[in-house]
């Protein structure tokens, strides 16, 4: 028996009568993500719009699936292509959306354009949204809202990261320090941030400094994520050398380098402080079709996750530490215990998985689809 049949002699396996379906999306769904203060939940297309789905916090059932996706709020992004990127502010009444046309934009959750950053276009409010000052001029990758909602951080294909004015949607300081494209970025503080790029190099910066802060070398191939642990201490990022590293910007050598992975990493993801291991842990997802869980002040994998049956683009963490999520293009998404690495449920679907997120309770988890689609579970353990 493989692992499905396993799963479903188990009772793991999550029937279709426990889940939403999300369904409008005229093309594949690469990204979601819920507002951190309501039942929101947002998510990219290729179809060239970003939706605002209301998920009702009643259990999952084909009326629930009815009534979300009829009021689903549609976010067109004329012109754009794919919506590659998007970020709801930490106060949740913004959601920024980046997109190919090398576009970022600001919408209320009722699904008005508040401004555009780059581009041509004057937005409400005769604002103009920061072209000749510096719009990126290749598709955005990543996009990030700093803690306190005043400043976006966008990096792109054209090399640059740029820190905008939220409010005003102008371009408040661009970098053009890689050499290749810029494939993440990620705020340390209100002020300062780290990016990544296919040029093996990450640079750590700060809003009004020209240069880099610090620059962190090692990896042998392309950086393909990067993120800043609990109170930005320790930024943590993952290759196409088949490591993930630690950095301190107290230092320029790497703290830890994690090696384990037999394949490429696409992302990593740092636990809630608090978790059932009493110890800090990194999640790596790799194209060798496995978790891995990292012991982060020892170095050393105290778990590998192997259910899936191709590469793991998605991992995340419940909030109150206790469960992680896992996403492939094998259509599969598995949850796992974090106190012994067993699996605890698995969903089946019918298209493969880009993106999985935890609503804010800890609740609901939501899967974005290759066939269009967005499925919510309901998670009550």
């Amino acid at each position: 028996a493989g692992p499905l049949e396993d799963a479903q002699n188990s009772g793991v396996l999550i029937p279709e009568s426990e889940v939403t379906q999300l369904v409008g999306h005229r093309s594949e769904v690469f990204i979601c993500s819920w507002c951190p203060t309501s039942s929101l939940l947002a998510s990219g297309s290729g179809d060239a719009t970003a939706r605002i789905w209301v998920v009702p916090d009643t259990p999952s059932s084909a009326a629930a699936s009815a009534s979300a996706s009829a009021r689903a709020t549609v976010l067109r992004h004329s012109g754009a292509k794919d919506v590659t990127t998007l970020d709801w502010s930490p106060t949740g009444d913004k959601l920024a959306t980046g997109s190919y046309d090398g576009r970022a934009r600001v919408w209320t959750p009722k699904g008005e354009l508040l401004s555009t950053l780059g581009g041509p276009a004057a937005t409400p409010g005769g604002q103009i949204g920061g072209g000749g000052s510096g719009g990126h001029e290749g598709p955005i990758f990543a996009l990030k809202w700093n803690k306190n909602s005043t400043r976006i951080l966008s990096g792109s294909v054209d090399k640059t990261a740029i820190v905008w004015d939220a409010v005003t949607g102008q371009a408040l300081q661009t970098w053009r320090l890689h050499k290749a494209p810029t494939l993440d970025v990620d705020w340390r503080d209100d002020d300062s941030f780290a990016s990544c790029s296919t040029d093996r190099l990450i640079y750590y910066c700060r809003l009004g400094e020209e240069g880099a802060v610090r620059t962190f070398s090692g990896h042998t191939d392309e950086v393909n994520c990067v993120k800043w642990g609990p109170h930005g201490r320790l930024l943590a990022s993952c290759s196409d050398d088949c490591t993930a590293r630690l950095w301190s910007v107290e230092q320029e050598r790497w703290v830890h380098t994690f090696a384990k992975h037999s394949k490429e990493i696409y992302t990593i993801k740092w636990s809630p402080e608090s978790n059932c291991r009493g110890v800090q842990l990194l999640a790596s997802a790799s194209l060798d079709k496995t978790v891995c869980l990292w012991d982060v002040s020892t170095g050393s994998c105290v778990q590998t996750l192997a259910r899936h049956t191709e590469p793991v683009y998605s991992v995340a963490f419940s909030p109150d530490g206790e469960l992680l999520a896992s996403g492939s293009p094998d259509k599969s998404l598995h949850i796992w215990s974090l106190r012994d690495g067993s699996l605890v449920k698995s969903y089946k679907g019918s298209g493969g998985i880009y993106e999985v997120c935890w609503n804010r309770h800890g609740t609901k988890l939501a899967a974005c689809f290759s066939n269009n689609n967005l499925v919510v579970f309901d998670i009550r353990m």
